[in-house]
């Protein structure tokens, strides 16, 4: 320190003793952040759909870096610097001298070292008050760098310390280190710079806000006068020829600034990205504290592979186009999950992803994420409807409820009764009614089967009072059900007519579990973490078997039938599939939720202002008008247009049938013959009376429980269609040619012609109904009865028979 500070002892004893004891008090070596680098977000595939960063920087091995570049900086920052030992000791010396006469700072004499160390202390700095300090124009900033850059020659060799200050620098125009400033400015890597590009570069690390060349023309003349000062200082410390210098000189700048797409905003698929991100900040995986892991994504440099199905996120974003638009106030949100490993395929929504101009509401974008929870950036979701009849039907069959049991059902009721919540508390709501839904069935008796096809409030309401609320929220919670505002589920008697407000990611995964015949596993987006030393962590599904496995076939069999007879009659992808429609009393809302054995996804579509206020009625959605909102009528044929091509990789496969020695049939007295005389009144049929009912079932049989009945047979209706059976002429008997024989010979006569009788008119053949008997009518004699020809037999070839034998 001595050398250091003798040539000021006697104009500024007070300020060198100042500095030696700053000196001294120092630590030994700045602390070292990992540089922030960009995080990029891989499909499953490997394919990068989306990059984030604090700084968008990519650091590079010095032997990535071409040797023209590394001449360049060397030259106009530190021209001596395989020289000295981290402090040019004339430079310092006389910028140390000048600056403390002054009384701050007036000439500089940094070493590249020092520079560098300035650099990590701004890197490092976590508050505003910390990057100014660094920043700051005194002689206690030079001091410390002078201290930090001796520790760095000792701890670094010249070469690392080159590529550190190569990967820290600030070049302008958003690109921090050298790899980012050579595809931000040229579009072209760092070791394939050219002289020209590598001065300019140079030129820039010095002057980086001045010579943006982002900023306009003024900047860019800046920024040619700084690269020809590089390329003259070359020449000067004969790096390159004086001949090579003027050829530099003589050359524009070329700049070709090429956008470095940052946030998920710039994705093509935002919402998904949104989600990683928010994973990453909460997930305990990425480490043990919420700040902990805001560093470690803020510095980034991580290559994350994502469940993304490039496939399937098509898929959803070209149906949800399809119905709905983004400008319409209506929005739409779908999530793919895939069964057994819980892995978010696709998440999609209606607006597109961003603020709005002027921040304006309801606009065509939105930041929220319409498909997910709060916690990983959505809303405060839509009530889930009818989807979470599931719950109470999975609840039912594990009580041991049967495919045929049920029970009449009134046309309204009010919760009066028979409701507690987990805690034990009574939640009767006897001032509320509840009724079904239009065009999902109505009063009368129903069974599992048929009150879930028919969505049938009522009967679900009262199923649910049979098994017990709180069993039923065991049952959602079990599956995955939250809230998407993180509350506590609502706990109340309409609980099975989904009163919680959810978001598809949750219900998707929900079920997903059926699929996966009870195996129930927490949505995941992230598959593997690659860190900036290219240690692998490798994320794992989280599942665990909450249902049995017979009780979920019963779920998938009573589902299926959805698609086959129930509200999403007609509508189908060409494969087994299982489902439940969502619609909500005053159509606040509108879902549906159905899976096959490989996907699961849920479709949701509310308002974005506000569900109660601007209900489902009356509306204009993707130039398609709606009386109302239904489940099968919105969400249904946005999940039919998007799994099928999400599955076109896929083969079909059905689900494992039910148990039905354990299910089939049912216990309910006269149920079965109530949905038999519900039927028959549908289709208009009257039975004959009270003595021939039997009968009448009998021969009928019960459509509603699939007994055919002899004339509802196979067998009758191929008697009846058998063009065999219609009446045939009687056949005509042909004699056998005779043999010529020789007549003797005669004389010649002439031949007698027989007398003419009148012909009689041709009649026509009645027309006969296939079954009718023919009856034959004689010529004016006495009236008898003509026994029906009798069906011929094949003849055989050359063999005749005569008529009547």
């Amino acid at each position: 320190m001595a050398a250091v500070a003798a040539p000021v002892v006697g104009g500024g004893g007070l300020a060198t003793m100042s500095v030696a004891n700053t000196f001294v008090e120092l630590p030994p070596a700045p602390h070292e952040e990992p540089l922030a680098q960009v995080t990029r977000l891989l499909d499953k595939d490997g394919r990068q759909f989306a990059q984030f960063y604090e700084a968008n920087r990519t650091a590079v091995r010095l032997a990535a870096v071409a040797p023209l570049m590394r001449k360049a900086i060397v030259a106009i920052e530190d021209a001596r610097f395989y020289e000295h030992g981290g402090l040019d000791v004339r430079g310092t010396l006389r910028a140390l001298l000048t600056n403390t006469q002054a009384g701050g700072i007036k000439q500089g004499g940094s070493s590249l070292t020092q520079q560098l160390v300035k650099n990590i202390l701004v890197e490092s700095a976590r508050t505003d008050a910390e990057r100014d300090k660094a920043r700051a124009p005194n002689l206690a900033r030079k001091i410390t760098e002078l201290r930090y850059a001796l520790a760095l020659e000792k701890k670094y060799r010249k070469d690392e310390i080159l590529e550190r200050y190569l990967n820290i620098a600030y070049f302008g125009a958003g690109a921090y280190g050298v790899e980012a400033a050579a595809r931000r400015f040229f579009s072209t890597s760092a070791s394939r710079l050219t002289l020209t590009q590598a001065a300019t570069l140079a030129g820039a690390v010095r002057m980086p806000y001045s010579t943006d060349p982002s900023l306009g023309a003024t900047h860019q003349a800046r920024l040619k006068m700084r690269r020809d000062l590089v390329l003259d200082r070359m020449a000067g410390l004969k790096l390159i020829s004086q001949q090579q210098a003027a050829d530099a000189k003589a050359a524009p700048l070329n700049i070709r600034l090429k956008p470095e797409p940052g946030g998920c905003a710039q994705s093509d698929y935002p919402y998904y990205c949104l989600y990683v991100q928010r994973e990453l900040l909460s997930n305990p995986v990425f480490g043990n504290t919420a700040r902990e892991r805001g560093a470690r994504m803020a510095r980034g440099g991580l290559v994350i592979r994502t469940s993304l199905d490039p496939i399937a996120q098509r898929a959803a974003d070209r149906a949800i186009r399809e119905h709905v638009s983004p400008d319409d106030t209506e929005v739409a949100a779908e999530a793919m999950v895939e069964p057994r490993t819980g892995r978010i395929r696709a998440m999609a929504a209606s607006k597109r992803f961003g603020r709005n101009p002027g921040n304006r509401k309801n606009g065509s974008r939105t930041t929220f994420n319409l498909a997910a929870d709060v916690a990983h950036g959505g809303g405060q979701g839509f009530q889930a409807g009818s989807t979470f009849k599931v719950f109470t039907l999975a609840t039912a069959l594990q009580q041991g409820w049967r495919f045929g049991d049920g029970f009449q059902t009134p046309g309204a009721m009010s919760p009066s009764q028979g409701y507690r919540d987990c805690s034990g508390n009574s939640v009767n709501d006897p001032d509320t009614r509840i009724l079904n839904a239009s065009g999902e069935g109505s009063g009368g008796p129903h069974s599992i089967e048929t009150g879930t096809w028919k969505s049938v409030n009522i009967f679900y309401m009262m199923l649910e009072r049979k098994v017990g609320l709180c069993n039923v929220v065991r049952t959602a919670k079990k599956l995955g059900i939250a809230r998407a505002d993180g509350g506590p589920l609502r706990e109340v008697p309409t609980f099975t007519l989904g009163v919680n407000e959810m978001d598809p990611v949750t219900v998707a995964a929900s079920f997903a579990a059926f699929a996966a015949r009870g195996l129930y596993c927490r949505p995941l987006a992230i598959m593997e973490i690659i860190g900036r030393d290219g240690r692998r962590t490798h994320v794992p599904p989280s599942c665990e078997q909450v249902i049995e496995r017979p009780i979920a076939d019963a779920v998938n069999h009573v589902l299926k039938g959805v698609f086959d007879q129930g509200t999403m009659k007609g509508q189908s992808i060409g494969r087994p599939a299982a489902g439940k429609t969502g619609t909500n009393n005053g159509y606040t809302s509108a879902w549906f939720a159905g899976y096959t054995p490989a996907l699961a996804a849920a479709v949701s579509v509310g308002d974005i202002r506000g569900s109660y206020k601007f209900p489902l009625r009356g509306v204009e959605i993707g130039g398609r008008s709606y009386g109302s909102v239904q489940g099968a009528s919105l969400p249904g044929p946005i999940w039919v247009e998007s799994m099928g091509p999400a599955l076109r990789r896929t083969e079909p496969r059905g689900f494992p049938g039910p148990d039905m020695a354990r299910f089939g049939g049912g216990h309910t007295p006269g149920l079965k013959e109530a949905l038999a005389e519900e039927e028959r009144k549908k289709r208009g049929v009257r039975p004959f009376g009270r003595r021939h009912r039997r009968l009448f079932e009998w021969l009928l049989g019960h459509s509603a429980t699939d007994d055919p009945g002899p004339l509802r047979s196979q067998r009758l209706r191929q008697w009846l269609t058998d063009d065999a059976l219609a009446p045939s002429p009687p056949p005509v008997r042909v004699r056998p040619a005779q043999p010529a024989v020789p007549a003797p010979s005669r004389p010649a006569q002439p031949a007698v012609q027989p007398p003419s009788r009148p012909e009689r008119p041709a009649v026509p053949p009645p027309v006969r109904s296939r079954l009718e008997r023919p009856v034959v009518q004689a010529p004016r004699r006495p009236e008898r009865v003509v026994r029906p020809p009798v069906r011929e037999r094949p003849e055989q070839a050359g063999e005749g028979r005569r008529a009547g034998h």
